[in-house]
């Protein structure tokens, strides 16, 4: 049995989609089952030269529809090697050259078997990418763009794959009309992170040296609106400034009792924002937000994007992960926090959301600053032992929902039933 993965970019700075797909070669490789890639990544992206799986990239992609001329030609003296093609992502020329390919390759070859063609979104049938504010015109252009090619797309696949249930419900409600022939929510595996070392420790403090050994919060994804990281540190911002006004209200309480004034002066962990996008206009603009805050109390922390030992050294070494986003297909960075057994105060617009609230890892609340808020507060407000259980738990549902070969064998029955 042999898989084709097609998708846009393999760039792993990309994150999301890309990671993804490197992780779900991983667990069918343990299955015994042969992956290729074909992206449309220059062919000398740096990146290439540490796959530990073919990457076949013909790009580069020009213009907004990542448009090569090297994919329909690669495609079709390909296609016939596979069994299965996974086509990662729509709304690009890659899912509009992969059907293209295969009817071609029905009409030249009819007495050879055509790989059987599966859908995965991830995420990109949400409807929230259709009313967001300041897509208006994107929304247009998909609209157009589904009655003209992808809901032919959707509808001759072999089936539409999805991560989660969540994710399944909302691709029901964006466009018209939608007649998959199979919805298939077969999740999606996160590696085990490597077991933790001093030396993960000391690459994070060497990427934010200010924060020292004080205890501290993880935001670590791209910084953009779809995020919430706004909303992240305008609530922080109004919690901290509370709880310097209370220590310093309690200060001058002369002869108060140790325990009201230990109460009401209580502080928050340091915010620590890792993540690349500092350099966007969003990125500025919280980053001065931060500033104001940082010049009463140095308090948030920017390291740009971690990788490697830093990396998990920050998901290690946090008190818990927070991601208060607008919309999240699945949350990769939300399971690896899981997975190092920390937990996770999360919107509930990760999809998710519904798996770690009732497996008890991590808080949910609304997309919104006062969700955002009360999400710091109740977790400011457990003690030491509830923050450890949550932990516990996080990590007995990253073993029991998320985890790669679980995640792997899914998709097999999903393909072979």
């Amino acid at each position: 049995m042999k898989y084709l993965h097609v998708i846009s970019r393999m760039d792993p700075e990309l994150g999301g989609v890309s990671q993804a797909v490197r992780t779900m070669v991983t667990g069918l490789t343990g299955l015994g089952i042969q992956s290729e890639v074909v992206s449309l990544d220059a062919p000398d992206a740096a990146f290439l030269n540490s796959a530990l799986f073919p990457i076949h990239a013909v790009g580069p992609a020009t213009g907004p529809w990542q448009y090569s001329l090297h994919l329909a030609p690669w495609l079709m003296a390909n296609l016939q090697r596979f069994d299965v093609v996974l086509l990662h992502g729509l709304w690009l020329y890659h899912g509009y050259a992969v059907r293209q390919a295969l009817k071609r390759c029905k009409t030249q070859f009819p007495d050879s078997p055509t790989p059987q063609l599966f859908v995965m979104p991830h995420g990109m049938l949400d409807p929230y990418f259709q009313r967001a504010e300041g897509r208006q015109l994107k929304a247009a252009r998909n609209w157009a763009y589904w009655k003209l090619i992808e809901s032919q797309l959707i509808q001759e696949a072999a089936g539409v794959m999805f991560t989660c249930e969540a994710e399944r419900d909302l691709a029901a409600q964006s466009f018209r009309p939608y007649r998959p022939r199979r919805e298939l929510v077969v999740g999606l595996g996160v590696e085990e992170p490597p077991a933790y070392t001093a030396a993960m420790r000391n690459a994070f403090r060497r990427a934010c040296p200010e924060l020292q050994d004080q205890p501290y919060l993880l935001f670590l994804s791209r910084i953009h609106e779809k995020k919430g990281v706004d909303l992240l540190v305008q609530a922080y911002a109004e919690l901290t400034s509370k709880a310097v006004h209370a220590r310093e209200f309690a200060g001058s309480l002369a002869g108060a009792d140790a325990d009201y004034t230990g109460t009401i002066a209580a502080s928050y962990p340091h915010l620590v924002i890792a993540g690349p996008g500092l350099d966007t206009p969003y990125g500025q603009s919280i980053q001065q937000t931060a500033q104001a805050l940082n010049r009463r109390q140095p308090t948030v922390s920017f390291t740009g994007m971690l990788t490697g030992d830093a990396k998990w050294g920050a998901f290690y070494g946090c008190e818990a992960f927070v991601l208060p986003s607008h919309q999240e297909n699945f949350g990769i960075a939300v399971v690896e926090a899981m997975a190092c057994g920390k937990p996770v105060l999360i919107s509930n617009q990760v999809n998710i959301w519904q798996e770690i609230e009732a497996a008890g890892g991590g808080l949910v609340e609304e997309d919104t600053r006062a969700g955002t808020r009360s999400l710091l507060q109740q977790w400011g407000a457990l003690s030491g032992h509830e923050k450890m259980a949550f932990g516990e738990q996080a990590r007995v549902a990253y073993s029991q929902e998320f985890a790669v070969a679980a995640a792997a064998s899914k998709l097999v029955n999903a393909v072979t039933a």
